[in-house]
């Protein structure tokens, strides 16, 4: 009786998915009770149909299918159903990469599908006919969904496989069970009861192992790697609640899995394919491999069909959404952005969810019900989604990264085995992967975790920098650590999870759920995340409102051509990150594991998943009309991305070992030629310096169009659009930094930092850009910017002694010398000169340099025909702080700009009262610069540079020695291991076996360290002994490197002016710049408190008025500086960008002559007891620059030019006055800087660096081989002029270098003929009038004291010209007048 209704339901299951089954003698065994079947075959297509998958079944087979039916307590035992060995094989679908399947045969096999089914039911409802009078339909149909509700499922041995390539990934489970629960999740016989709508099953999961193998091209698997995961347990609860008894589909469907600890290990020839699996994973999330494409064929035609065939055939509704939103993917997939975008994967799972959790339409109409009707039920009750949600909880999880070494067996017959050590170690605790969905209208997917860090384990690269017997703390090792520990915060990651006994589920009550965006937002706050979490915490939301009111179904006409059609639906897409507190530490043993990671990632190249698109623009495209586009004015969908960073530390350590040179070749694209092998011995350097930074909060936004190719063809087809939608066609970023400080710390031996000494006080900044999309689709629209940027920098303040300028140089050249295995010695004294133990006193404590700039702003954006820039500075200070004499810090102004400096080219303003400097002074430099993108392109116009100066006011104060001069004491041999004089390279890069191929004859010599090397070059004497003694038979392969590695400095100076001419023969140049005047005291100059920091002038000023005792000073005031090219009208210097000038240069060499003018250049002295002298009295002068050029044919493949350059200069008077006082300050002067010159010559002979060895490719610059060649050339019975290379005569060869023994004897005409050989000539005219010029030299008469000698000499009307050609040089110089006079002071009167 019961048989005759439950039979057909479990022969309906086991038919649709068993290959050769007789009905007749499984209905038999059904009806025993127990069903045993062996060796089944499942049906591969089905399985594919259904699951709708971009997978094909290669093998699908179940060694042993149980099925138990316990007849007689049907009502109180569940019937269950055992599979013992079930094992598939899956692969890609064939041509995923290529086009998906015709448009034709997908309908094709759609109708034929769906004419299939409807003929199945008929039969099934004649199979099932002869009811029983006795039942009544009621209790049969709540007795049917007792049985299905409480059916059991066990799985034993599960094994998938999945291959591609030569990847080869398999899942092994050992046991999985799915059974019915109560309400404490112990397991039971439940049924849905009015009192109680809710339905609980479980599913546990014990021992999974997931293996990643590569295999050969035979397919074999040669050896096996470390399984990724080994014997995992987890268990999933899922909860169902119904709105009422007969509901078909749940209304909330909760399914909520636990781990409590995950340990997965990834090897390095894992790596690759690892990541090959993560970007399937993306791929089908995208929808873009798969059916989902199926909304993207060519023809919409095709399409319609697809969405009829699938409304006429008796489907479930979902999968019309399923379409619609396939068409939407298909406008999806043209932005190519990484983000991730539920569509595809949401309508894909989406159309399980009646499958999962309903009971087959079969079951209803085995109750006689008419199949019509079922379906309009059906229907009705799909038309409302079920609230699903999925969770995935895992208490701790780790990652370990190995690197494998072949390991050959004694026997030659036996396999090679691998044998694997652990590097690299990530552990995370408490991680929630949560995501919500109602139907398409809502997704939401939630992502956090508690904690996590990263730690070094074992060795890398053979330095056994973490072996067990290195005894190393766990905090040494451990180099990353974010958010906080799981102990302490407690099990807030499973809040109202289906495993928290808080939440309603588990107290009986339902569950309440956002789906509202705003409401949503409200919610779920980046505080919120932070205070569930702590380390990382994700939001994604996605969203689609009906404004119109159209349903879904309606939507079938939204073929990807109309992007009008996406003013009915607004759909929302927002990304907010959050990461926690963190704090990274960059030392070798961290830098190197991490690098090697990404060089094994890179080590294996996959095909993409999915092609790009070229961006073709339609040809049939229609143009909107004038409301389709205010609608599309009024909303576009756009992807919205947040990430912040909360108080983030970052520590770069010194480099205690740096092997680089094998890890960033690889990373860069280039193949590493050189085997590796090397093991040292490990040791760690204490106390280690670094720098430490701090950054309080980082934020960036990234937002984007959702469709942007619709999008961009609509909005370019308009012929004036609007800006908002043009703000729409870019990619726009905001990135904000707050509160970014840095400075120097060390790491002492006990593994605690000491408190950092601040190199960098806290400032903030920020960046904006925005990049066009698809800029293929504007090229007839050159003045839209493609790119755009915008910078701002409101305060950066900089300061540091000269000791920790050489602690930052040192850790520097730890990690820039690459292939010294050595650790940098650190200079104890230096050590404890920066990082002084508390309360302690320095003897004598260093001046600090501290630089600031403030305001600055600049700006770029690059058209399809010009690139431009413009740019404020706002000020720029230097001053330094030195110790006083009364214990308090001195303040010294070293550089102020913008300072007045109009009146200060005579000494009248120390006279007369000074204005303090204004607030609002104006920006010490404003420029704008715009470059045309192609310089050849006959219709631009050239470059255009205009730029003003303010005026600056330097001190160059004696303390500025002190702090260049200082020099750390003698290093000690403390713990600390000294640099080796020659360090010899562990492998001999190829480069270095090049070198000594070249320098045959000095071998020995370029093995010495660079600096002696210099030393010989710079000594012409030494460097012709050297030469002499070298055999001369150079081999011409040695020869011809050397020539192409130096060429003679006219060569270079050709060179240099053709670049200059390029970039200025059509330069538009507006150039303003301000006088700057130079305070050079004898003696330190502190700023007094009475005035503001930092105003030199004004220091000076109160100087000479109220100190007796002011040092001797000279002040060189440097001209204002006015160059205007020709035609040119003056404009403000800041203008907006991309902007026209009113004259635009078009023809090369029309900018030419420039003005150039110089005023008020002027030098003086100034003494104590206000005693002013002058020494140059103000003077100017204007000149005019043009240059004309024509280009020669020559002989080699780039065309040269000849010049022709004429500079006329007329000069105002110059008077010149020198007396005792100010011969000896300048002497005093000179002697200081000659002093501090030579103290630095010195120490740079002795500075660390030069014990590196220089391992560049080519001649050691500066070594013997290369200076030889310039001063002594070959001789030429070998080297004859035929033999086309290098240096061909003697005469060429000769001007080698300034330090040449040879270079007096050559004549300017040599030169010139050299410099207009076949490759260019310059011809040079130059003028330069002088009205007057007088000099004054004053001496007290040693005679008679109190009167003064002065020598006057006047020269009037001296004009001279110079002209270079080719072939001749000629000066020309007249003088009018000269005389000299000699004149003696009485006392107290004139001369």
């Amino acid at each position: 009786m019961l048989e005759s209704y439950v039979t057909p339901i479990l022969m309906s299951y086991v038919n649709r998915y068993i290959k050769n089954l007789k009905p007749s003698d499984l209905q038999l065994s059904l009806w025993g009770g127990d069903v045993v079947l062996s060796k089944l075959e499942l049906k591969l297509d089905v399985l594919e149909q259904e699951l709708k998958l971009p997978f094909t079944f290669l093998s699908g087979h179940i060694h042993e299918l149980r099925i138990h039916v316990p007849w007689t307590k049907l009502g109180s035992e569940p019937v269950v159903i055992t599979i013992n060995t079930m094992e598939c094989i899956l692969k890609l679908k064939d041509g995923i990469q290529d086009d998906h399947e015709s448009c034709g045969s997908h309908s094709t096999n759609r109708s034929t599908t769906e004419n299939t089914k409807p003929s199945v039911k008929p039969r099934r409802i004649q199979q099932a006919a002869p009811t029983d009078p006795d039942l009544p339909p009621g209790y049969v149909q709540s007795l049917i969904r007792r049985v299905v509700n409480n059916v059991n499922i066990v799985i034993n041995n599960l094994i998938l496989k999945y291959v591609e390539d030569d990847i080869v990934l398999s899942v092994n489970i050992t046991s999985a069970e799915c059974y019915t629960v109560g309400e404490l999740w112990d397991r039971a016989f439940m049924d849905i009861s009015a009192t109680d709508l809710v339905l609980r099953k479980v599913i546990n999961f014990s021992d999974c192992t997931v293996c990643l193998d590569k295999r050969n091209a035979s397919g074999k698997i040669e050896f096996y790697q470390d399984p990724l995961l080994y014997k995992c347990s987890f268990r999933t609860r899922l909860h169902f609640t119904y709105d009422n008894l007969n509901s078909k589909m749940p209304s909330v469907i909760k399914i909520h899995t636990l781990v409590e600890s995950l340990k997965l290990s990834i090897t390095d020839q894992q790596l690759p394919m690892f990541i090959r699996i993560m970007q399937l994973g993306i791929a089908l999330y995208y929808g873009e491999i798969g059916n989902f494409k199926d909304g993207e064929t060519e023809d919409p035609t095709c399409h319609n069909k697809d969405m009829l065939g699938n409304i006429t055939g008796s489907e479930d509704e979902t999968r019309i959404d399923m379409q619609y939103t396939a068409q939407y993917k298909g406008q999806e997939l043209y932005s190519q952005q990484e983000d991730e975008q539920p569509q595809g994967w949401v309508s894909w799972a989406w159309s399980f969810v009646p499958a999962i959790v309903s009971y087959d339409d079969s079951e209803e109409d085995f109750l006689g019900n008419d199949p019509t009707s079922a379906m309009h039920q059906q229907k009705a009750q799909t038309l409302r989604d079920p609230i699903v949600s999925i969770g995935f909880y895992c208490t701790k999880a780790t990652v370990t990264f190995k690197v494998t070494e072949m390991q050959a067996e004694s026997s030659y017959y036996s396999p090679q085995k691998v044998k694997s050590k652990e590097v690299l170690c990530w552990e995370q605790e408490g991680t929630t992967v949560e995501a919500l969905m109602m139907g398409e209208p809502f997704f939401n997917c939630q992502i956090g975790f508690v904690g996590c860090r990263a730690l070094c384990l074992k060795g890398i690269m053979g330095v056994k920098d973490f072996e067990e017997n290195m005894n190393r703390s766990e905090t040494e090792a451990c180099f990353f650590i974010c958010g906080e520990n799981l102990n302490m915060k407690g099990l807030t990651y499973l809040t109202n999870s289906l495993f928290d006994y808080r939440s309603p589920e588990n107290n009986g009550t339902r569950a309440e759920f956002i789906l509202d965006a705003a409401h949503h937002k409200e919610t779920y706050t980046e505080v919120a995340g932070m205070q569930r979490f702590g380390a990382f915490y994700m939001d994604y939301l996605y969203t689609v409102e009906n404004i119109i009111g159209k349903g879904s179904a309606n939507q079938q006409d939204f073929s990807p051509g109309k992007s009008e059609d996406m003013g009915t639906v607004q759909e929302k897409s927002t990304k907010s990150l959050v990461i926690g507190p963190l704090d990274f530490r960059l030392d070798s043993s961290a830098v190197h594991r991490i690098l090697k990671m990404i060089v094994c990632a890179l080590e294996h190249e996959y095909e993409p998943y999915s092609g790009l698109k070229p961006d073709i623009k339609d040809e049939n495209e229609t143009v909107l009309n004038p409301e389709e586009v205010a609608s599309l004015e009024e909303y576009i969908p756009t992807r919205h991305t947040s990430i912040t960073l909360l108080k983030c530390t970052c520590t770069i350590v010194m480099a205690e070992f740096n092997l680089l040179d094998h890890l960033l070749p690889v990373i860069m694209g280039e193949k590493n030629s050189s085997n590796f092998l090397n093991t040292t011995n490990f040791q760690s350097l204490r106390p280690l310096p670094s720098i430490q930074i701090l950054v309080d909060k980082i934020n960036l936004e990234h937002s984007v169009p959702m469709y942007a190719e619709q999008l961009v063809h609509v909005v370019s087809s308009l012929t004036q659009p609007s800006d908002n939608l043009l703000h729409y066609c870019y990619a726009h970023c905001y990135l904000k930094i707050f509160g970014f400080q840095a400075g120097l710390t060390s790491l002492d031996c006990r593994g605690f930092y000491c408190l950092p000494v601040p190199i960098i006080p806290s400032f903030s900044t920020a960046l904006y850009g925005k990049l066009l999309k698809l800029p293929t689709c504007w090229t007839e629209r050159s003045q839209i910017a493609i790119t755009e940027g915008i910078f701002e920098l409101p305060n950066l303040t900089i300061q540091a002694t000269r000791a920790q300028t050489l602690l930052l140089q040192a850790i520097y050249q730890s990690w820039s010398h690459i292939g010294n295995l050595n650790s940098l010695s650190v200079n104890e004294a230096l050590m404890n000169e920066i990082f002084q133990t508390t309360g302690v006193k320095s003897k004598n404590p260093l001046p600090t340099l501290e630089g600031s700039i403030q305001n600055v702003e600049l700006k770029y954006c690059s058209t399809s025909l010009v690139k431009c820039a413009s740019g404020t500075v706002g000020s720029i200070k230097i001053c330094a702080k030195a110790p006083g004499d009364s214990g308090k810090e001195k303040l010294i102004p070293l550089l102020q700009g913008p300072s007045d400096t109009k009146d200060l080219h005579s000494s009248k303003w120390l006279k007369e009262s000074r204005k303090p400097e204004s607030l609002l002074a104006p920006d010490l430099t404003a420029f704008t610069v715009q470059v045309p993108q192609y310089m050849d392109y006959c219709h631009n116009s050239g470059a255009v540079l205009l730029c003003s100066v303010q005026g600056v006011a330097v001190n160059i104060d004696p303390v500025l020695y002190n702090w260049l001069v200082y020099q750390p004491q003698k290093r000690t041999s403390r713990h600390m291991q000294q640099q080796p004089v020659i360090a010899v390279p562990l492998v001999t890069p190829i480069s270095r076996k090049k070198e000594d191929e070249v320098s045959v004859g000095s071998a020995p010599l370029a093995k010495q360290q660079s600096y002696q090397a210099s030393e010989y070059a710079s000594s012409p004497i030494k460097t012709k002994t050297i030469t002499e003694s070298r055999p001369l038979s150079v081999p011409v392969k040695a020869m011809l490197n050397i020539s192409e590695g130096c060429r003679s400095p006219e060569e270079r100076m050709k060179e240099f002016v053709g670049v200059v001419w390029n970039a200025v023969k059509s330069l538009t140049l507006q150039l303003e710049v301000q006088s700057c005047c130079v305070f050079v005291p004898n003696d330190s100059l502190p700023s007094p408190s009475t005035i503001v920091s930092g105003d030199i002038p004004g220091t000076v000023r109160s100087w000479y008025h109220g100190q007796t005792s002011m040092p001797g000073m000279l002040v060189l005031c440097l001209p204002q500086i006015k160059i205007i090219s020709a035609g040119h009208k003056y404009m403000e210097p800041l203008q907006e960008i991309p902007f026209v000038i009113p004259r635009p240069i078009l023809e090369e060499g029309n900018a030419f002559p420039w003005t150039i003018s110089l005023h008020h250049f002027s030098m003086y002295t100034l003494f104590g007891k206000q005693v002013t002298f002058c020494l140059v009295e103000p003077m100017g002068c204007t000149s005019t620059l043009a240059v004309t050029s024509q280009k020669l044919l020559a002989t080699g493949p780039d065309t040269r030019h000849s010049f022709v350059v004429c500079l006329h200069v007329d000069l105002e008077s110059l008077q010149i006055k020198c007396s005792n006082p100010q011969v000896q300050l300048l002497y005093e002067l000179t002697d200081n800087v000659n002093k501090v010159w030579n103290k630095i010559q010195r120490r740079g002979n002795l500075s660390p660096s030069s014990a590196y060895p220089e391992t560049m490719v080519g001649p050691v610059p500066g070594s013997p081989v290369r200076s030889s060649v310039g001063t002594a050339p070959p001789d030429t019975s070998t080297c004859s002029p035929s033999a086309d290379f290098g240096t061909t005569t003697e005469g060429d060869s000769i001007q080698a270098g300034d330090d040449s023994p040879f270079s007096d004897s050559v004549t300017l005409e040599q030169t010139t003929s050299n410099i207009g050989g076949s490759s260019g000539r310059i011809s040079l005219w130059m003028q330069w009038v002088l009205p007057k010029i007088t000099i004054k030299l004053f001496a007290p008469d040693p005679e008679n004291k109190g009167t003064e000698l002065c020598m006057v000499s006047e020269l009037e009307d001296l004009s001279a010209s110079i002209d270079v050609q080719d072939v001749y040089t000629k000066v020309k110089c007249k003088i009018e007048s000269f005389n000299i006079d000699h004149y003696r002071s009485r006392q107290q009167q004139n001369f």
